[in-house]
């Protein structure tokens, strides 16, 4: 879908003909950001906007997003406000907003572009699929209303939140860059459109930001721990014989995930991995840590801590309490601590697997 789209595009002008139309008013996340992705692309790098709701001005636009009633890609019109609307991404729940179906069509082609490869290569796929998930995702659900969870399971198991989260999130983010209520509005309507527009373009760019910061760590970072990662995985049998415990020999990468995957192509029957062993630094004399796995991803608990007597323990006290010279420290919520050396981190796992 991305390959078709972007080659469909393609423009002799350097897109300057090109116009994006989206609405006017009070604007959301998610086309600030779908207007922002499609900019990431050669067709529509010089491109003027245009924000109404005047069906004669749309119609002369390119391409139109989040307006307009109409969901055709090949004609580039890309609302999902229509009642028969119910698109999703290939794998995933959530009925798209304006800027999951930009991504629908050219994610594939905006990653391609980052990682120099091939629209079709497994790489670019793998990638399209994450950036979803971690992203995109949840701006769909905010625009559409979605809650992360069943509100009726919540009241019925009586859970309530233990704090006030602020409400910080990306939708939020770019909602509170519109115009207050009671801001001047300048009287010639051509000048407070100019205004608004200025505002969006704003927000577009501020979203923009998180949304290219997230694709630049996921190809420069997190896709080439994917090998390093898996190869320690392999080889965690070397260290513990049921496989408990998986060290990074050179230095740590990002690992939480990729282990999580490898865990579930496993199945239920693979013994899970407890500790994950990294040096502190990519130097020879280097320190080494030992940190415990979480339960899953983002989660503050882990599914075995180190042992509750190690735990706010450093130095000889740690030394003491654990049986092995050279510790460092054990946090006292026993996520993670250190040794000195690997041997010296390496018995910790193993007492620890023990405890």
């Amino acid at each position: 879908m991305a390959e078709s789209a972007a080659k469909r595009l393609k423009t002799s002008d350097g897109g300057s003909s090109v116009k994006i139309g989206t609405h006017n008013g009070h604007f959301h996340a998610d086309e600030a950001l779908a207007v922002y992705m499609l900019r990431l692309l050669p067709t529509y790098a010089n491109s003027s906007l245009v924000r109404t709701r005047d069906p004669a001005l749309l119609e002369t636009c390119h391409t139109v997003v989040d307006v307009g009633g109409e969901y055709d890609a090949s004609r580039n019109r890309y609302d999902h406000h229509q009642r028969t609307f119910t698109t999703t991404f290939p794998g995933r729940p959530t009925k798209l907003s304006s800027a999951g179906l930009v991504y629908l069509h050219f994610g594939k082609a905006i990653i391609a572009q980052s990682l120099r490869q091939p629209e079709d290569s497994a790489e670019v796929g793998v990638l399209w699929n994450k950036i979803y998930e971690s992203f995109i995702e949840a701006l769909d659900a905010h625009d559409n209303g979605i809650s992360a969870y069943d509100p009726k399971k919540l009241e019925e198991a009586g859970i309530e939140k233990a704090f006030h989260t602020g409400g910080f999130t990306l939708g939020a983010m770019v909602g509170r860059l519109n115009p207050n209520w009671n801001d001047p509005v300048p009287s010639d309507p051509v000048e407070a459109q100019a205004a608004e527009d200025e505002k969006f373009l704003t927000a577009s760019t501020r979203i923009g930001e998180e949304f290219s910061r997230d694709l630049d760590y996921y190809v420069r970072a997190w896709l080439p721990a994917r090998t390093i990662v898996q190869d320690a995985y392999k080889k965690r049998f070397e260290f513990d014989p049921e496989g408990r415990v998986m060290v990074f020999e050179g230095q740590s990468v990002p690992w939480k995930d990729h282990l999580y995957t490898l865990e579930q192509e496993e199945g239920e029957s693979a013994k899970k991995v407890l500790y994950v062993l990294y040096p502190e630094k990519p130097v020879p004399d280097a320190k080494w840590r030992i940190q415990a796995v979480p339960i899953s991803e983002g989660s503050f608990q882990s599914r075995k801590p180190l042992p509750e007597p190690w735990r706010g323990a450093r130095d000889e006290q740690l030394d003491e309490v654990s049986g092995v010279p050279g510790g460092v420290f054990v946090h006292a919520s026993g996520f993670i601590g250190g040794n000195k050396t690997f041997e010296g981190v390496k018995a910790l796992a193993e007492k620890a697997c023990a405890f």
